[in-house]
């Protein structure tokens, strides 16, 4: 069955093994990118893989490649959705010119550092460009899905990266909310982040969306500890038991699933913004993947037409940059348990693998300097100038 995206000059290719052993799934992409002369490797795999392993293998199999990745929440790959699995994009060295850069300790990364790194980055990436920087550039980020510093980090590289559009995701787990990881250097690394800058002489569009719908039922978070995402009280009430009231469930009720059909959103400017619950706590609080603070107010809502707003996406952008070559996709878990609870995920499935997607079920997504919750998030590279 062939995997990759187009012919050997193609600007990139794309692999997948879903065989559960590292060292023959790293193999089976090995031979599937074989006749790629890349200026990188872009993966993304579950944690049902013995990390340790999977890192040697790929070492093995790419020694002279930049490799670059995370653990996900579940994988997009050129077959569409699956779990358990491994999925790779190859970029090629005559359309893409690839800065990396990787990042530790992220509650101390300042706005300096953030200043530092980038100009670093568009420093090396300008001595070897393949088109002008500006219009021609973008950022992708992989954050540690569980080191709640998404939204500082965004803040600070954002600020510092101007015009060049960012855009990421935050490595999962599967939904055990234990070890999320970035993959940089040769190691898989926790409370870190990587930082792609890509130059590109090829088209592309960067991209969100949400399919959810407000409703009127509002709920004010009277006690919260910002720096743990936490909401204590929602109300003056217990936080999960005055959101459980609101859907006439008992907190014994409330799981991954609840979260997903029933998010709340909070309203900046003209636009509500996702802000998905990760657990209860014995507490009784909630846990969010998003920023929430004492004072906001959240606004239950519900999905809508998922399906819809994926073909719509699709034909405006083809419309945009004409067929995609490839799009790299950061789709929330949150997403994928809403596309499985409903029986739709072939129909995604085959939209995903229609319009090439790569990428993987995230923690969150990052764009526009935003961190956000049940988007799909991505960039969409159409055909090159050198064609």
């Amino acid at each position: 069955m062939p995997l990759s995206l187009a012919t050997e000059s193609a600007p990139a290719r794309t692999a997948v093994s879903n065989l559960s052993n590292p060292l023959q799934a790293a193999a089976e992409l090995g031979q599937q990118l074989q006749s790629v002369s890349p200026s990188l490797v872009l993966f993304f795999c579950s944690t049902d893989y013995d990390l340790g392993l999977l890192s040697s293998a790929l070492q093995t199999q790419f020694p002279d490649v930049p490799l670059v990745g995370c653990t996900t929440a579940g994988e997009i790959t050129p077959l569409g959705y699956s779990r358990g699995s491994i999925t790779a994009v190859a970029f090629s060295a005559e359309h893409f010119a690839i800065e990396v850069a990787l990042f530790h300790n992220l509650a101390e990364f300042s706005f300096y550092d953030a200043q530092q790194l980038v100009h670093s980055m568009l420093d090396r990436c300008k001595e070897r460009t393949v088109a002008p920087i500006k219009g021609h550039s973008f950022a992708l980020a992989l954050l540690d899905g569980l080191s709640v510093r998404e939204e500082q980090l965004l803040n600070v590289l954002s600020a510092n990266l101007g015009l060049i559009p960012l855009l990421g995701g935050s490595a999962g787990d599967d939904l055990h909310l234990r070890d999320t990881h970035v993959y940089c250097n040769g190691e898989f690394h926790s409370d870190a982040a990587v930082l792609l800058l890509i130059n590109t002489c090829c088209d592309f569009e960067v991209f969100s969306i949400d399919h959810l719908e407000d409703s009127g039922d509002k709920l004010v978070v009277t006690e919260a500890v910002a720096d743990e995402r936490r909401v204590l009280e929602l109300n003056a009430n217990p936080a999960a038991l005055e959101y459980a009231s609101t859907l006439n469930l008992r907190v014994d009720q409330l799981d991954s699933l609840v979260f997903a059909l029933n998010p709340l959103s909070v309203r900046i400017g003209d636009r509500f913004y996702p802000r998905a619950i990760q657990k209860v706590n014995e507490d009784l609080s909630l846990s969010f993947y998003c920023a929430v603070e004492t004072g906001i107010v959240l606004t239950r809502s519900h999905p809508v037409n998922l399906v819809g707003g994926l073909k719509q996406l699709f034909d405006e952008l083809r419309r945009r940059i004409g067929e995609p070559q490839l799009m790299i996709g950061y789709d929330c878990i949150f997403r994928r348990l809403e596309i499985e609870h409903s029986g739709i995920q072939e129909d995604v499935s085959a939209l995903l693998r229609d319009n090439h997607v790569v990428g993987f079920n995230t923690y969150g997504e990052q764009f526009d300097g935003m961190h956000l919750n049940q988007t799909f998030t991505g960039v969409a590279l159409g055909r090159s100038c050198l064609e």
